[in-house]
């Protein structure tokens, strides 16, 4: 490893021997020349800069009070890509009066880390202030590694700021999670991503309106971020770079779908096709045509559809329209709901995929949601009689003098485990709610759930 990994641009070196970024330097701080990326042009210079994350830069926050030097305080930020990780560490490296110290789980080793944080420790003793150290991809660092952060985390020789796109529960390690600030950022918003597209049009630092932009083609970028800023600064720089190739100050829909080689799908999320392609996916997945139903997630995905809006459609539609036909429906539709929000996208596709093949082929029955339907009709019209005093409460002084709970046979003590008597009030003691389908499982459901009703109600 370089002896240069903590050496930043124009740092004196500590009385220790260890690097520094006296005033709050960093290659962060010095990033945003003319040749530098969009994205790293156009990163936000303060807290009220930063696009979304209402909830962090509220006054009194924990990052607050970080990036004011109010407080020595190590977070993890958790969140997916593109939602201002490194943007904070950037905010950090230029407001803070702390020395500032970047570290990458990819390249830096326990050598490394234990270097900066003797480094910080050795300037707090000298009475040169505090240390931030930034670590990118902490997920990535091992058990080892994070282990050589506690000290510094622990004794507040450094104030950590670690980010991760990995739940953190499941890649950091418990000690170091407790001993910080946990910080969720949410994935931008249409409207947050466009501002930012927008801002970086007018921007000097970015495209300094030398190009107009048509709406169609902003739409399409801001489809296609899915709530990554980074992205779509991106997406808008090649689209620029292909208006320029044409010898174009604007930039329409052909070039921009030209430059990020994605074509733009028709889909308005609060419109007729948001609706109508949601419906001809579920229908597809009930009519058990996986290749349709493959189409139309297609379709959803890269229209950049909310994964999460997805997932729950799968799991309402898994006791909806599969329910005991097939009982493991709905727990891969749950399954496939939870790796949506722990892994998020472009990977979670496949558990989605994953989910809606196994739905559409898995035989089908809505005799669940049928079942509850008659039950909470019954219920509106009024068919609600007491409940049967054999079922009442027995466990309360004066229950046995009222007659609850006396006639009441224990079902274990019945051969079968089921006992014959009355269990729902005498206005529905006949209705048949729960009428299972011949199809898939559920045929063994059906022929056991008529054999134990024949015997609980003695016919």
């Amino acid at each position: 490893m370089s002896d240069q990994l903590f050496d930043l641009p124009g740092a004196p070196a500590d009385p220790g021997g260890g690097p520094e970024s006296a005033g709050g330097g960093g290659s962060l701080a010095h990033s945003g020349h003319a040749s530098a990326p969009l994205a790293v042009r156009m990163r936000p210079r303060t807290l009220e800069e930063l696009a979304g994350q209402s909830q962090l830069r509220a006054p009194g926050s924990p990052l607050r009070q970080v990036v004011e030097g109010d407080q020595s305080l190590s977070v993890l930020l958790w969140g997916p890509p593109g939602t201002g990780k490194t943007t904070i560490a950037s905010i950090l490296s230029r407001q803070t009066d702390r020395a500032f110290v970047e570290v990458s789980a990819v390249s830096a080793g326990v050598k490394e880390v234990r270097a900066a944080i003797d480094s910080a420790r050795r300037r707090l003793v000298a009475g040169l202030g505090e240390t931030v150290l930034f670590v990118d991809e902490v997920h990535r660092f091992s058990k080892a590694q994070q282990d050589a952060l506690l000290p510094g985390v622990e004794n507040r020789w450094v104030t950590l700021v670690a980010a991760t796109t990995e739940n953190p529960f499941f890649s950091v390690i418990s000690p170091l999670l407790s001993r910080s600030l946990l910080l969720r950022l949410e994935s931008l918003t249409d409207d947050d991503v466009r501002g930012v597209l927008t801002s970086a049009l007018a921007d000097e630092r970015g495209l300094g309106g030398t190009y107009e932009m048509e709406e169609a083609a902003l739409d399409h970028l801001v489809r296609l971020a899915g709530g990554d800023a980074r992205r779509s600064l991106t997406y808008l720089e090649a689209a620029a770079g292909a208006a320029a190739s044409r010898g174009s100050t604007t930039i329409d829909l052909e070039t921009t779908e030209t430059a990020v080689d994605r074509a733009a799908v028709r889909y308005d999320r609060q419109g007729d096709q948001h609706y109508d392609v949601t419906s001809a996916f579920i229908k597809s997945v009930r009519g058990s045509d996986a290749d349709a139903a493959m189409h139309y997630l297609a379709r959803m995905i890269e229209a950049g559809e909310d994964p999460r809006f997805i997932a729950r459609r799968l799991v309402i539609l898994a006791s909806e329209d599969v329910g005991l036909a097939d009982p493991t429906a709905l727990t891969t539709a749950v399954a496939a709901a939870q790796a949506v929000q722990l892994i998020g996208m472009p990977e979670a596709r496949l558990n989605l995929a994953q989910a809606t093949i196994a739905l559409a082929v898995a035989p089908k029955s809505n005799a669940v949601i049928t079942a509850i339907d008659a039950a909470q009709a019954d219920v509106r019209a009024g068919k609600v009689g007491p409940v049967p005093p054999h079922l009442r409460d027995a466990h309360y002084s004066g229950a046995k003098d009222l007659g609850h709970g006396s006639t009441y046979t224990y079902s274990h003590d019945e051969p079968y485990g089921i006992a014959e008597q009355q269990y729902a009030p005498d206005v529905v003691a006949d209705a048949s709610y729960y009428r299972p389908t011949a199809l898939g499982a559920e045929a063994a459901v059906k022929d056991r759930w008529e054999r134990v009703r024949r015997i609980i109600r003695g016919h």
